[in-house]
C-alpha cells in the first residue's frame, strides 16, 4: 500500500537457499539440461557425425535449416498454450507437452543411432527435422512452465538462472563430452546414450510440480474465457472474427513460406535449391512484419477500442455455438494474448521490444563467427578452441550464471541487467584486442599469473590469450543471460505465458539470424577489429535502452504504490 513502510524481508542468501533446496529448482534444471541437449545435438555435434560419415557440406548446409524450427517456434506456442494432448491433461498444462516431446526426442536420437547418414540421409534428414520442432515444442512449454510455478520459495529469477545452468550444461555434454564419448566408441553409440538419458528425464518428468495456475482444468478455464468475449464491455464479435481473419492469414503466409522452403531445401538437387542467406534477408524481414509487427498493431487497435468504449458489446451476447465457438476459442488462442500484452503494456512496448532486439544481439550474431575468427584468423589449433571455448568457456557462462542468480537476488532485476548489459559490450573490446594482437590481454594474462598457470598444464602464452578472451566474455554472458531471461520472463502474463514468452525469444533469435549477412560482409570489408569495436557501440545502445525500461518501472512501481521496481505485473 502507498505510503506504508515496507517490512524487512529476508536476506538474499537465506532467499537464495531456500530456493536451491526447493523441488522445483531440481526440476527446472533437469528440464533446462533436456532443452538444451537436443539443440546441442541437432545444430552442433551432428555435423560432426556428418563429417566422419563423408556427408558433403552442401547438405550438411540444408541439415543447418532445422534451426528455423527454433526461431519460428512462436508460430505454433498457441496450440502448445491452450490445445490439450488427450489422455494426458492429468499431468498438468505444461507436463503434458513436455513429457511427450522428451520422451519423442530420446526416441529419435536411439532411432538415429540405429541409422547410417551417408546411405539412410533421408530416413535421417526426417528424424532430425521431427525433432527440431519437438524440441522447439519442448522449449515453449518448458519456458511456460517455469513461469507458471515460479512462487516466493522458487522465484522466477532464480529458476530463470538455474534453467540456463542445465541448458549450458546440456552444451557442454552435447558438445565436448559429446566429441570425446564418439571419439572412443562411435556416433551411433554416443547418440544411443544421448537418447537414453532424454528418455531417462522424460520418465522423471512424470513426477515435476504442476503449477498453481494450471491444476485446474482447462477445457474449463477455455470455456470461461471464451464466454467472456461475450459479455458487456468487450469488442464485438464480428469485429474479432475480422481482425482474427487477418492474424489468421498472415501468420497461416508466414508458416507456409517456411514450409515450402524447408521441403523445397530437402527435397531438390542441391542446383535447384533456395538459397538460404537469400531466404533470411528477403524473407526474414517480411515473416517478421506479418508475423510480430502487424499482428501486435492489430491487437493495439483492438485493445484501444475498449479503452476508448467503441465497439462494444452493450449488452451480454448470447453464447457461442457452432462455427461462432470455434472462432472465439481460436481468437482466444491467437489473438487474446496479443491484446493482453500490448493493452497492459501500451507504449512501453516500444521500449521493451527494443531492449529484446538489441540486448543480446552481439552474442547471437557473433557465434556463426566464433570458429572463422579463432582458426583462420588467429591461426588455433582446433584443440586449442576445445579447450578454452567448450571446457574453460562453458564453466565460466556457469560461473556467471551463478553470479547472476546471486546478483538477482541480493541486488535485484534490473540492476543485474544493467551491470550484464555493461559487461556484455565491454567485453567486445577484449576481442577487439586480441583481433590486433592481445597486447592488454596478455598484459592481464601474464600479470596475473594466468599465462603461468596455464603453461603448467602443457599450454602457451597464446591460448592463455584465448582462455581470458573467452573466458570473460562468457563470465559476461552468464550474468547479462540470467538477467534478461529473468526480465522477459517477468513482463510476460502467466494467463498467456507460453505465446508471449515464445514471441520475445523468437524474436530474439530471428534478429540474429537476420543479421549475421550483415555481420559477414562487414567482417570481409573492415575486417574483425572494426566490427568488434561496432558491437561494443550496440551494447552501449542496448544499455541506454535498459536505463530506460529501469526508469519505466520505477515511474510505473511509483504510480502504484509499489515497494520495488521489479515486481512487474503478472495475471
Amino acid at each position: 500500500m502507498a505510503g506504508t513502510k515496507a517490512k524487512k524481508g529476508p536476506s538474499s542468501w537465506r532467499v537464495l537457499g531456500q530456493a536451491l533446496t526447493n523441488r522445483k529448482t531440481g526440476f527446472m534444471l533437469l528440464f533446462g539440461f533436456a532443452s538444451g541437449l537436443p539443440f546441442a545435438l541437432f545444430l552442433g555435434t551432428l555435423f560432426a557425425w556428418l563429417t566422419t560419415a563423408n556427408v558433403d557440406l552442401e547438405t550438411m548446409g540444408v541439415f543447418s535449416l532445422i534451426g528455423l524450427a527454433y526461431a519460428f517456434q512462436f508460430l505454433w506456442s498457441p496450440l502448445i498454450d491452450k490445445v490439450d494432448i488427450p489422455g494426458l491433461r492429468k499431468l498438468g498444462k505444461r507436463k503434458q507437452w513436455i513429457v511427450p516431446m522428451q520422451l519423442l526426442l530420446g526416441a529419435i536420437l536411439v532411432t538415429l543411432s540405429l541409422l547410417e547418414p551417408k546411405t539412410q540421409l533421408g530416413w535421417f534428414s526426417l528424424l532430425a527435422g521431427i525433432g527440431a520442432f519437438a524440441s522447439a515444442s519442448q522449449d515453449i512449454a518448458i519456458n511456460a512452465w517455469r513461469i507458471d510455478v515460479a512462487d516466493e520459495k522458487a522465484p522466477l529469477d532464480i529458476l530463470s538462472t538455474i534453467y540456463q545452468m542445465g541448458y549450458r550444461l546440456a552444451s557442454l555434454v552435447g558438445g565436448a563430452i559429446g566429441l570425446i564419448i564418439a571419439e572412443r566408441i562411435g556416433w551411433p553409440q554416443t547418440y544411443l546414450i544421448m537418447g537414453a538419458i532424454l528418455l531417462g528425464i522424460g520418465a522423471i518428468g512424470l513426477f515435476a510440480p504442476i503449477a498453481d495456475s494450471a491444476m485446474g482444468d482447462a477445457a474449463g478455464e477455455g470455456d470461461e474465457q471464451v464466454r467472456a468475449l461475450r459479455k458487456t464491455g468487450e469488442i464485438v464479435p464480428a469485429v474479432r472474427y475480422r481482425a482474427l481473419a487477418v492474424v489468421g492469414v498472415l501468420w497461416a503466409l508466414a508458416i507456409g513460406a517456411v514450409l515450402v522452403f524447408m521441403v523445397l531445401s530437402l527435397t531438390q538437387p542441391p542446383a535447384d535449391r533456395p538459397d538460404p542467406t537469400a531466404f533470411t534477408l528477403n524473407w526474414g524481414p517480411w515473416i517478421i512484419v506479418a508475423t510480430i509487427v502487424l499482428p501486435a498493431l492489430i491487437a493495439g487497435w483492438l485493445a484501444a477500442q475498449q479503452k476508448k468504449g467503441v465497439n462494444l458489446l452493450t449488452e451480454d451476447a448470447p453464447a457461442a455455438k457452432g462455427g461462432a465457438y470455434f472462432m472465439d476459442h481460436l481468437y482466444r488462442a491467437l489473438v487474446l494474448p496479443l491484446v493482453e500484452f500490448v493493452g497492459r503494456l501500451g507504449w512501453s512496448l516500444v521500449l521493451i521490444l527494443s531492449v529484446v532486439l538489441t540486448y543480446r544481439i552481439c552474442d547471437a550474431i557473433w557465434g556463426s563467427f566464433a570458429y572463422p575468427f579463432y582458426l583462420g584468423y588467429l591461426h588455433y589449433t582446433n584443440d586449442q578452441v576445445a579447450v578454452a571455448s567448450k571446457i574453460f568457456g562453458i564453466g565460466a557462462i556457469i560461473l556467471g550464471l551463478a553470479l547472476g542468480g546471486w546478483m538477482l537476488t541480493a541486488l535485484g532485476r534490473m540492476f543485474t541487467l544493467m551491470i550484464g548489459g555493461i559487461l556484455a559490450a565491454v567485453t567486445n573490446l577484449l576481442y577487439a584486442d586480441l583481433a590486433i594482437g592481445g597486447h592488454f590481454i596478455g598484459l592481464v594474462a601474464d600479470n596475473s599469473g594466468f599465462s603461468w598457470l596455464v603453461t603448467q598444464f602443457g599450454g602457451d602464452e597464446k591460448l592463455a590469450k584465448l582462455m581470458v578472451t573467452i573466458g570473460g566474455e562468457n563470465l559476461a554472458i552468464g550474468i547479462a543471460g540470467a538477467a534478461y531471461i529473468a526480465w522477459m520472463s517477468s513482463i510476460v502474463s502467466k494467463k498467456y505465458s507460453a505465446v508471449q514468452y515464445a514471441l520475445l525469444s523468437s524474436l530474439t533469435l530471428l534478429i540474429g539470424t537476420l543479421g549475421r549477412g550483415a555481420l559477414g560482409q562487414m567482417i570481409q570489408q573492415q575486417g574483425y577489429y572494426a566490427v568488434f569495436i561496432f558491437t561494443t557501440w550496440i551494447g552501449i545502445g542496448a544499455v541506454g535502452l535498459v536505463a530506460l525500461e529501469w526508469w519505466r518501472q520505477v515511474k510505473m512501481g511509483a504510480s502504484s504504490g509499489t515497494v520495488t521496481p521489479d515486481v512487474v505485473h503478472q495475471d
